[in-house]
């Protein structure tokens, strides 16, 4: 059974950063991308980064390229998110998923099947 657990949230003041972990488990972490998405109270849940399986490809959202920074750690079945520069607009509950096939890539909510519970982050201005 996959189990992913997000941790790391908060409340930050704007310009300030955050870095969140998802810890996974339940299968080869090494196998399978991780992705990060987010959810604003009234919004669709949106894209927010992947990393591939290696870790050596990364896709970002276009509302978080150049503040966020998505890695993984292998050896601790840990995928992180960085952030940077951050912003009301980035107030959100943040969810890691990972889809159910090995090696493969998605950037939409519908090519993950696994979902974390989510972690909170508030951007206060």
């Amino acid at each position: 059974q996959v189990q992913l657990v997000e941790s790391g949230g908060g409340l930050v003041q704007v310009g300030g950063s955050l870095r969140l972990s998802c810890a996974a488990s339940g299968r080869t972490f090494s196998s399978y991308t991780m992705g990060w998405f987010r959810q604003a109270p009234g919004k669709e849940r949106e894209f927010v980064a992947a990393v591939d399986w290696s870790g050596r490809s990364t896709f970002y959202g276009d509302s978080v390229k150049g503040r966020c920074t998505i890695f993984r750690d292998n050896a601790k079945n840990t995928v992180y998110l960085q952030m940077d520069s951050l912003t009301p607009e980035d107030t959100a509950i943040y969810y890691c998923a990972t889809p159910r096939r090995a090696y493969a890539i998605g950037l939409s909510t519908g090519d993950y099947t696994y979902w974390g519970q989510g972690t909170q982050v508030t951007v206060s201005s």
